[in-house]
């Protein structure tokens, strides 16, 4: 029998319908890919329109705080307002907004006075070195420790495992980020403060030094994230494999004189992996629109932060281009996801 026996060998011997003839099945993943790629350009249209009629709820007047709170006179006012398009019918407004999107146009920042698209390719980059740093690690570890813990399912390792994974996934993380800044950066006698406040460097560095000094800047706002998340990874994983722990084809693996680290690399791991890979490209999708309270916790100057200094004005064109693009983010690795799955199992998209 051949190693890579599973779930996907057993149905040939007769626990599913007969498969589709060949010609059927060649053309029934280029369907299910058309209809994943349609199904998330509806979704991308959906949140294009959540974004401009959703935050336009935002209680303030922009065009009041561009004026930085200076008295000014009801026809400068309407001069900002024709300026930036404030003066339009909703729908006209809408309409320019969408056709401007689909052009790679996002509009112009009221705060920043500059093109939205430069904005987020400016804090990009910072966003994706921390919550990039965090998905890394916290993946590995929640799948390392998913998958021990199921193997070892009921030990004393397994309980320990899931429940400081389940205590840490329901903690806060920005209540966490600040308990670490008041240990681990202010100080707690005896500890001393060891870490950065917040911030991304210092300034003062170059060369080495200064890949160090963002290095001990990352450290905080990385271990609050990993704490946070990884809990995820590791019950998603754990959960998966137990699933497939009492399936005949690990049995005869067994019985085959394979060793128990084997049966579990080669066979049942593999066979576990769908749950976790929708997982890790949604978290991937997420690590884009970093963590909004995590960066604002410790002033990251990421896109979560961009978003929340954008909230506070309100800063329309910016909030809705970071909206769009956060979720997008996410679309896209969905849709990857759900396009990787036939090839993690041939009986996805039949």
């Amino acid at each position: 029998m051949s190693s890579a026996a599973g779930p996907a060998s057993l149905s040939a011997l007769g626990k599913r319908p007969a498969e589709a003839p060949r010609g059927r099945s060649r053309s029934g993943y280029p369907r299910y890919v058309a209809g994943k790629l349609a199904g998330a350009a509806v979704s991308l249209f959906a949140v294009l329109v959540t974004s401009f009629f959703l935050f336009r709820l935002i209680p303030g007047d922009p065009v009041k705080f561009m004026t930085g709170g200076r008295p000014v006179s009801a026809g400068q006012l309407a001069t900002y307002r024709e300026e930036f398009g404030l003066d339009l019918p909703l729908w006209q407004q809408f309409t320019d907004y969408c056709g401007k999107a689909l052009s790679g146009d996002l509009g112009t920042s009221y705060q920043f006075h500059a093109p939205v698209v430069d904005k987020i390719t400016e804090a990009l980059p910072n966003t994706l070195l921390l919550t990039g740093t965090a998905f890394v690690l916290y993946t590995a570890l929640g799948a390392f420790l998913g998958t021990r813990s199921a193997w070892r399912h009921g030990g004393l390792g397994d309980r320990l495992n899931t429940g400081l994974a389940l205590t840490l996934y329901s903690i806060p993380s920005f209540w966490l980020g600040l308990l670490l800044i008041v240990v681990l950066s202010v100080g707690v006698d005896p500890v001393p403060g060891l870490f950065p406040t917040g911030g991304m460097e210092s300034g003062r560095e170059e060369g080495l030094a200064h890949v160090l000094d963002v290095a001990h800047h990352l450290v905080l706002p990385v271990v609050t994230l990993v704490a946070v998340e990884y809990g995820q990874t590791l019950l998603v994983t754990r959960s998966a494999l137990l699933d497939e722990m009492g399936g005949d084809y690990l049995t005869t693996a067994r019985a085959k004189g394979l060793r128990d680290d084997l049966v579990r690399r080669r066979h049942a791991v593999p066979n576990a992996l769908l749950p976790t890979v929708t997982l890790v490209f949604v978290n991937l999708g997420r690590t884009v629109a970093g963590v909004v309270l995590v960066e604002t916790v410790f002033s990251w100057p990421g896109l979560g932060g961009l978003f929340y200094q954008a909230l506070s004005v309100p800063d329309l064109p910016l909030v809705q281009g970071l909206f769009f693009v956060f979720a997008a983010a996410v679309i896209l690795m969905n849709t990857l996801a759900d396009l990787l799955y036939p090839m993690l199992d041939p009986r996805v998209g039949r």
